[in-house]
């Protein structure tokens, strides 16, 4: 059915903006914890220059979501935002403050303010992935139904503060596979070590808070919990486990592309088996996705304008992607920041 499709366009871009998003947010997680302004001089440097060309481009992945919540799951788009507008409203300001901190950080010139930039670019890289995850988690829990209330109890419960933190470890994992990936195209051998430690500290902490989280959800989550152990959620949830031993074990022996691979197939693998987990529902065990869905009429035009958006937008987006991974796409330098505030154009090599 019309509305099944839809439900798999919506949960295949949620995996991408777990991947593409939660990738930025982890590097912001590593430059809050880079230390001192002297200390942290080279990771920052490091993760300016692996974020530039791309970080506002993994947006556009946020934006599809909405856009197919409200056109086409009405019902979900309007009691997911009506019990948890607030927790997704701190989600929303941290992403603009994240944005607007990364943006101006470096071409401030004056330290006291670049370090504010940094924080507020930094602490957003925490709120907002958190939040989002806690969301997710109250809806896991089946708290939230049609017609319920906004109410802390909803997404402050124990499975949505450890979906929250899990959410935050998935995301520094990624970053610093990514961050490592990035010290080796810049030539920064002193960077490649530093975040090939720290990845294996984010996987460290992504497995501890998925065992307790299964613990948690065992009585609170009973239904996605059973969907995660069971079937296909289960087969995915391995493959997810092996696909994060496997970037463990290329981070070792420095095969830092294909460990990027493995490290999204893991976060991916996660993301899809959740989805799976909660089948038939949308919000277990209250809205189905044939209930949630809007008109035939407008999920068949929806489709059609996401397969123009796909031909359109996806081959630019693969070869951004593309240009970056290989290094060929460069931020602007400092002398070129310098020469641009002065009024001239900057030097192209």
């Amino acid at each position: 059915m019309i509305e099944d499709v839809v439900a798999w366009v919506l949960l295949a871009a949620v995996a991408a903006y777990a991947c593409a998003g939660g990738t930025d947010y982890g590097a912001g997680f590593w430059d809050l914890l880079a230390g001192g302004a002297e200390r942290g001089k080279r990771p920052r440097w490091l993760i300016d220059h692996a974020m530039a060309p791309v970080w506002e481009t993994n947006n556009v992945w946020l934006i599809f979501i909405l856009v197919i919540m409200w056109t086409g799951f009405p019902v979900l788009f309007q009691t997911i935002f009506s019990a948890m507008w607030l927790p997704l409203a701190l989600a929303a300001v941290g992403l603009v403050l994240r944005g607007a901190g990364f943006a101006l950080r470096k071409p401030t010139r004056r330290l006291a303010r670049r370090r504010v930039y940094g924080a507020v670019f930094a602490i957003s890289s925490l709120v907002t992935p958190f939040f989002l995850g806690a969301a997710v988690g109250g809806l896991a829990t089946g708290r939230v139904a049609p017609g319920t209330k906004a109410s802390a109890e909803a997404w402050s419960n124990g499975t949505s503060v450890i979906a929250g933190l899990l959410t935050i470890a998935a995301t520094a994992f990624l970053g610093a596979v990514f961050l490592t990936a990035d010290a080796r195209r810049f030539d920064a051998a002193d960077l490649v070590g530093y975040f090939r430690l720290r990845a294996w500290c984010g996987l460290v902490a992504v497995a501890v808070l998925a065992i307790v989280g299964l613990a948690v959800t065992h009585d609170d989550a009973r239904y996605v919990y059973d969907g995660l152990t069971s079937g296909i959620g289960l087969v995915l949830v391995l493959v997810a486990v092996a696909c994060a031993v496997i970037t463990a074990g290329l981070l070792y022996r420095t095969a830092t592309g294909w460990a990027r691979i493995t490290a999204v197939g893991s976060v991916a693998a996660v993301v899809v088996a959740w989805g799976l987990a909660q089948r038939p529902y949308l919000i277990p065990t209250s809205l189905t996705v044939s209930q949630a869905a809007g008109a035939s009429t407008t999920l068949r035009w929806l489709m059609l304008v996401t397969v123009i958006a796909v031909v359109l937008v996806g081959p630019f987006l693969v070869l951004l992607y593309r240009l970056d991974t290989r290094g060929i796409l460069q931020p602007l330098t400092e002398a070129d920041l310098r020469q641009t505030a002065a009024g001239r154009e900057p030097e192209r090599p």
